[in-house]
């Protein structure tokens, strides 16, 4: 209401200035029409506030100093033109407002080079604006990470800390030969992922050098940096979410778009193992799952139809249970 009330002011001012000032103008117009004028000035300057309100307040900011800057070299330029050609003050009004409109427009056009200013000149709108994901250093060694970002499901800013960058590099200096292949791998998934334009990967030096544990210092700089971590570990998303922190798990994103499975349904797969229990074999599908055969271990190495039974979530993951088909069809015959 009060934004209200200060425009119809605003106009009101507007119409008696056009009155009182438009004389003084040697403006011959009855004042209904000096009214009008007013009114239209005062309009476009609330068209101009609703435009500007809609616009990042960093862009405003290189918009107005490119004008600036061309406004300055065009009254330069036109000084020193005045040196040789002898015009008026209205070339260098002209050049000062063709070269103030040029400055403006190139540094607007040229505001995502510009974002790496932007952000450090106003770090709590750059904040607002984009969601840090910070990768830790376990879902950076697995490499699925790499794979979703290449898709487009995940965009925006990925922040890797020096101190993850530093675990990485003492597992590549291991002298255990895995953890330095691990550690390798986890520096060409971070190349990869820096080649992908989809997004923008960003080395941060924040730290806490109170803090000796890597997944406390991930939380303390979700917290700072108001974004989430992105993690394939279990113990750190549960210690995240007791500290309010937003996780984004891997593995939970995994089982959510593993295809779902009903009793009765007929599947193909490859016996691999004997289970656990007499008599079992077990095979896995392609996204990892685990289908337990009853009755499976006389096809071990073979490939065999077989039909769902149950269907059960762990916290691992989720195991299938079925029996072969030929099997499953006697029994049926039989009841």
């Amino acid at each position: 209401m009060t934004i209200i009330i200060a425009r119809v002011i605003l106009l009101v001012l507007a119409a008696a200035a056009a009155v009182g000032l438009g004389p003084s103008f040697g403006a011959a117009e009855p004042w209904p029409l000096l009214v009008l004028w007013g009114l239209l000035a005062g309009g476009l300057v609330l068209l101009l506030e609703w435009g500007v309100g809609r616009l990042p307040v960093e862009r405003l900011f290189w918009g107005a100093v490119g004008g600036l800057a061309g406004l300055a070299t065009g009254l330069g330029v036109g000084t020193a033109l005045t040196a040789f050609v002898p015009t008026g003050g209205a070339l260098r009004g002209a050049l000062a407002l063709l070269l103030g409109y040029a400055g403006a427009a190139v540094l607007l056009r040229k505001g995502e080079e510009l974002e790496g200013l932007s952000a450090r000149l106003f770090p709590k709108v750059a904040a607002r604006g984009d969601v840090y994901k910070i990768l830790d250093t376990s879902v950076i060694i697995e490499g699925r990470i790499a794979d979703i970002c290449e898709t487009g499901f995940l965009e925006g800013t990925l922040v890797v800390p020096q101190f993850v960058l530093r675990e990485l590099q003492q597992i590549a200096d291991s002298s255990d030969s895995l953890r330095r292949t691990r550690g390798k791998r986890g520096f060409d998934v971070l190349q990869r992922i820096q080649r992908i334009r989809k997004v923008k990967v960003q080395i941060h030096d924040l730290d806490f050098p109170q803090t000796r544990e890597v997944d406390r210092k991930l939380i303390e700089v979700a917290r700072t940096l108001g974004g989430k971590i992105i993690t394939n570990d279990y113990n750190l998303n549960k210690v995240a979410e007791l500290s309010g922190v937003p996780v984004l798990n891997i593995n939970e994103l995994a089982n959510a778009l593993k295809p779902v499975v009903l009793p009765g349904e007929l599947m193909h797969v490859h016996v691999l193992k004997e289970g656990k229990e007499s008599g079992q074999g077990v095979a896995y599908l392609d996204d990892g799952t685990m289908v337990v055969v009853d009755h499976g271990k006389k096809y071990l190495g073979q490939s065999v139809d077989v039909m769902v039974t149950s269907v059960l979530q762990t916290t691992a993951g989720r195991m299938i249970f079925t029996r072969p088909k030929e099997e499953e069809m006697v029994s049926g015959g039989r009841g």
